[in-house]
């Protein structure tokens, strides 16, 4: 069966009454995927979870896109997006800088201090990467602490905010699914059994994966809720005020749900020689992979050459955010913590000129990085073409 969790009080049969101590009936809310034929969790609201008190058109963000062009790899520098007192009163929701996007994918990044307002994304699931901090995110279904080095995973309409801790930043890096045919983020089909079971070849369990423990329970009256959401020219979005406060569920159970689950726990697969990205995969979405390269033991075969061989990306565009370490196949490009580097499909890249020769002997990479693969070319937002170094391209030519 799939990963289930039952959280807080509910009744032992779905869809028959349950009522308060008052005698009032709990509303049971289904919050499931692809209509009523694949996960779903129930919840339990002491109010009712459609009810709303006045509604606005909001807009969630510059959703300005440019190609590619000329088709160039970019290096895009992130840490120079925002400054110390923007960052201070940003949140993770509506402080996000675009920096790449598709119609599967999009790709932003924020750096926020302060609590974002309650958001629903109800285009498609959310996958945040935290660079930096900690805090938690409040959540419909119970609140999850997070770290650094976490993976947020949120699923698409879950209505969530972000709190930094206290005197903290939150550096945040948010692959966000657009629909498509799905617009959901999931581990790798390979690495389930037909019941949704991680396997063991799988590089993380069940274990590994962090869901919210309590109910979470507010009161309040004239919430206010953003909503991004379809729209006739692509993603717009709502403005609510609720008459009660949306976290007022008192129990849910089901296999679907936010969690957490930490790149330090993610089991390098390695090899004699050099291993292909696939092995480096920890979820996929419609259209996009997302994998991440962690410190690891390298290829022992004697002759081995462990830094990647070059490759012509024919399918995809690879985008890789740096996070910590020293990435051998980049030595002298400039590319370090806060990078992002674009390796546009059409385009052989690989390693740095001498990379490949430096690198023989190493029996271990101190790097972390997470990467995506697109399946259809990737444009620029307003955070790339902010920070984009202009010289990258040149890096090979030396």
């Amino acid at each position: 069966m799939a990963y289930y969790r039952s959280v807080g009080t509910i009744p032992p049969k779905r869809h028959t009454q349950f009522r308060r101590q008052d005698g009032e009936l709990y509303y049971e809310e289904l919050v499931g995927e692809e209509g009523f034929s694949s996960d779903s969790s129930l919840l339990y609201h002491r109010g009712v979870p459609s009810a709303i008190a006045a509604a606005e058109p909001w807009e969630p963000g510059d959703p300005s896109l440019t190609p590619n062009a000329p088709l160039l790899p970019r290096h895009l520098r992130l840490h120079d997006l925002f400054d110390d007192a923007s960052a201070r009163a940003a949140d993770v929701v509506t402080g996000r800088r675009p920096v790449l996007g598709n119609a599967d994918v999009r790709i932003s990044y924020a750096v926020a201090g302060a609590p974002s307002p309650l958001y629903r994304n109800a285009i498609g699931d959310e996958c945040v990467f935290v660079e930096d901090g900690s805090g938690v995110v409040e959540t419909v279904f119970g609140a999850l602490a997070f770290r650094a080095g976490d993976y947020v995973l949120i699923p698409r309409a879950t209505t969530h905010r972000w709190v930094p801790s206290a005197g903290t930043t939150v550096r945040a890096y948010a692959i966000e699914a657009c629909g498509g045919s799905g617009g959901h983020i999931a581990p790798p089909k390979r690495y389930l059994s037909r019941y949704g079971q991680l396997l063991e070849h799988a590089p993380y369990c069940e274990r590994d994966l962090h869901g919210p423990s309590v109910p979470l329970l507010r009161e309040g009256t004239d919430v206010e809720l953003l909503v991004k959401h379809r729209g006739p020219a692509g993603a717009t979005g709502t403005r609510y005020v609720l008459p009660t406060h949306p976290f007022d569920v008192v129990g849910w159970d089901g296999c679907l749900y936010p969690y957490t689950f930490n790149v330090a726990d993610f089991e390098p697969i390695t090899g004699r020689v050099h291993q292909p990205p696939p092995v480096h995969q920890v979820f996929e979405g419609s259209g996009f992979v997302i994998c991440n390269f962690v410190p690891r033991k390298v290829d022992y075969h004697p002759l081995s050459i462990p830094v990647p061989y070059y490759h012509s990306n024919v399918d995809s565009d690879e985008v890789m955010f740096y996070v910590a370490g020293d990435y051998e196949a980049r030595k002298g490009t400039g590319i370090g913590p806060g990078s992002v580097s674009l390796h546009p499909g059409g385009h052989a890249h690989g390693p740095q000129p001498g990379a490949m020769e430096g690198s023989i002997g190493l029996e271990r990479f101190d790097e972390l990085a997470v990467m995506v693969d697109t399946f259809a070319p990737l444009q620029l937002g307003e955070g790339a073409r902010a920070s984009d170094d202009g010289v990258y391209y040149r890096s090979w030519s030396r």
